[in-house]
């Protein structure tokens, strides 16, 4: 008899990512895995290692005028119905989620047919959408030892880490190469699965604050946005900055690997990147976030001694570069905060999450 799980999650890298990881390892242990996402997956869906991709309808609720919200309710049921009918004809195991409104039509159809249900956090703080579907759920699996808003939950609650990619796994084996005084300085910049602008607008005149000695270390890989890349490229080119600039790196974890020092957002697969890889960062949350989950995720690396965080806010050039220049003259500090920060990684969370899974999915 076939064995099937169905993994739902919305279509940003954040989410895809641990799901495309627990994907892996159902697969291995036999089971048939479909995947219920957004129309935004399309950018990593093509690695996804799901037998089929299902679309489903839903929505987040954009204003509190009748319109809206009658639009957000419409498109709901609508993937509701769709869900319940993919379930119907999937008879799976379990159904487990990976955040974002997406996962709302899949999860409740998958309790209203009384189908075991799986929802993982990948923060340290509670996202709403988890929060409204936590009550409903079989079990819930935690990243994070202690998630900030899900206190109420803890009888059902697991933690397993948030699952990254093999690719990560394999970058974790590359020791860190702490840097040498005057030798190159391999720094990397990123800003999430969809970039960040700020960054584009911050760094370029960080570098121009930056002792010129320090700067002829410098190796630079930063992800930029394609309208930014031009921009950007000029800056680092008149500074005489040696930078590989792309919109996307499809080997973001070897170029963890390769890195003595990176810059970044604190999103969850982010930080859980950086912490297997064992890798020293400094940490810039998105700012106005409803729950500040990525101030939650960097305060928790930082807590460890594996990175630095800074909020957007208080992040001028000046500041920027001074905390540049101060680790790029500590090597020794940038060595014990990669072993700090590989100290809190969890290679083995995507063994543990399908662990989950199994002895859940034994109760269908």
């Amino acid at each position: 008899m076939e064995k099937s799980i169905l993994l739902t999650a919305g279509g940003t890298g954040g989410h895809l990512f641990p799901a495309q990881s627990l994907a892996g390892e159902l697969k291995a242990r036999g089971f048939v895995v479909e995947l219920a996402t957004d129309e935004r997956a399309d950018r990593y869906g093509q690695e996804f290692p799901a037998r089929k991709i299902h679309i489903v309808s839903s929505a987040t609720t954009r204003g509190k005028d009748p319109i809206s919200l009658a639009k957000t309710a419409f498109a709901l049921t609508r993937g509701f119905i769709h869900s319940v009918s993919i379930l119907r004809r999937l008879k799976p195991q379990a159904v487990v989620g990976f955040g974002g409104y997406p996962t709302f039509p899949p999860m409740m159809a998958a309790r209203f047919l009384r189908i075991p249900t799986i929802l993982h956090e990948q923060n340290a703080v509670m996202g709403l959408a988890n929060r409204m579907l936590a009550p409903r759920v079989t079990g819930i699996a935690q990243s994070f030892n202690e998630t900030r808003l899900a206190e109420e939950f803890a009888a059902t609650a697991t933690h397993t880490g948030n699952p990254v990619r093999p690719a990560v796994i394999e970058a974790s084996g590359q020791p860190y190469d702490a840097p040498e005084a005057d030798g190159d300085f391999r720094l990397l910049v990123f800003g999430g699965s969809q970039g960040a602008r700020f960054f584009s607008d911050l760094m370029p005149d960080v570098l121009e604050a930056l002792d010129p000695a320090l700067r002829a270390r410098l190796k630079l890989v930063q992800q930029c946005r394609p309208e930014d890349m031009e921009r950007v490229r000029a800056r680092y080119d008149a500074l005489g900055v040696a930078a590989d600039l792309a919109p996307f790196f499809v080997d973001m974890p070897a170029r963890i690997a390769q890195s003595h020092l990176v810059v970044c957002r604190s999103g969850a697969s982010s930080v859980a990147e950086l912490s297997v890889i064992g890798r020293p960062s400094i940490l810039v949350p998105l700012p106005h976030a409803l729950d500040q989950d990525q101030t939650a995720n960097a305060q928790v690396l930082e807590a460890a001694g594996g990175a630095w965080c800074i909020q957007q806010s208080e992040l001028t050039p000046k500041r920027m570069a001074d905390e540049l220049a101060a680790l790029m003259n500590a090597p020794a500090k940038l060595a014990a905060a990669a072993q700090a920060a590989q100290a809190q990684g969890r290679p083995d969370a995507v063994k543990r999450l399908a662990d989950l899974v199994e002895r859940i999915g034994k109760r269908a």
